[in-house]
């Protein structure tokens, strides 16, 4: 980004499109110099003033230094996916991301397991499990799939549990979708159905708009959970 670009306050033309907000957290580059070696707060004092009197389609982006976990609760807390920290004496380098560190905001819930995919690769037994809940209509709805977090012995118990289950038929209410914005396609044909008896407890970032997990971790088994008091804790059509 050029300083004297912004300083000419040219407008930005909404005529055919959206307004869009910019939010500006660096500066690389002041009328020619390069301010990559600068430290990082350096770097966002000089941002904050050139951006001074800016169109409101660009906004700086703030930041909060120190009381890190109290800032992060504060963020779960309001719905966000997470923080990142930085270094504040830090230069900019190029692709190293080791200067960075992102804290994500995680739910915790249990699920109830209707089935298991197939490996690949070199992974053992099974590739991942497939997730449901409950409606209040005693529905049965897909959730998605928990494969992160299983360890090569873990995966072997959890397939020797789930085998005797197995079913032909699908026992969800609704087939789950076969493609989703996050995650790779879901193959049916790679797919083994059980009876929805075994419930785990996982980890997960957020819902998508299909009402799916996303960034799902596995926990471990619930046995104290009886697999029909599972609820969706989201609305269910």
């Amino acid at each position: 980004m050029r300083c004297k670009s912004c300083r000419r306050r040219k407008p930005i033309s909404t005529a055919n499109a959206a307004a869009l907000v910019f939010f500006l957290f660096d500066l690389l580059f002041l009328d020619g110099m390069d301010l990559m070696r600068v430290p990082l707060i350096e770097r966002k004092a000089q941002l904050a003033e050139m951006l001074t009197g800016a169109p409101s389609s660009l906004q700086y982006s703030d930041h909060q230094q120190g009381r890190g976990p109290a800032f992060h609760k504060l963020a779960c807390e309001r719905g966000l996916e997470g923080i990142v920290s930085k270094r504040a004496d830090a230069p900019y380098v190029p692709g190293d991301r080791g200067l960075w560190r992102k804290v994500k905001c995680l739910n915790e819930e249990e699920f109830v397991v209707v089935g298991w995919s197939d490996p690949e690769g070199s992974r053992p037994h099974l590739g991942s499990l497939l997730l449901a809940c409950y409606d209040d209509r005693g529905r049965l709805h897909y959730a998605g799939r928990a494969g992160a977090g299983i360890s090569d012995a873990e995966l072997e118990r959890l397939w020797r549990r789930l085998k005797p289950l197995a079913v032909g038929r699908m026992p969800l209410y609704a087939p789950p979708p076969r493609t989703s914005h996050f995650g790779s396609p879901l193959e049916l044909s790679r797919v083994h159905w059980v009876r929805p008896e075994l419930v785990v407890q996982v980890k997960f970032l957020a819902w998508t708009d299909q009402g799916l997990l996303r960034q799902v971790i596995y926990q471990g088994v619930r046995e104290d959970k009886p697999a029909r008091e599972v609820r969706c804790p989201q609305p269910r059509s």
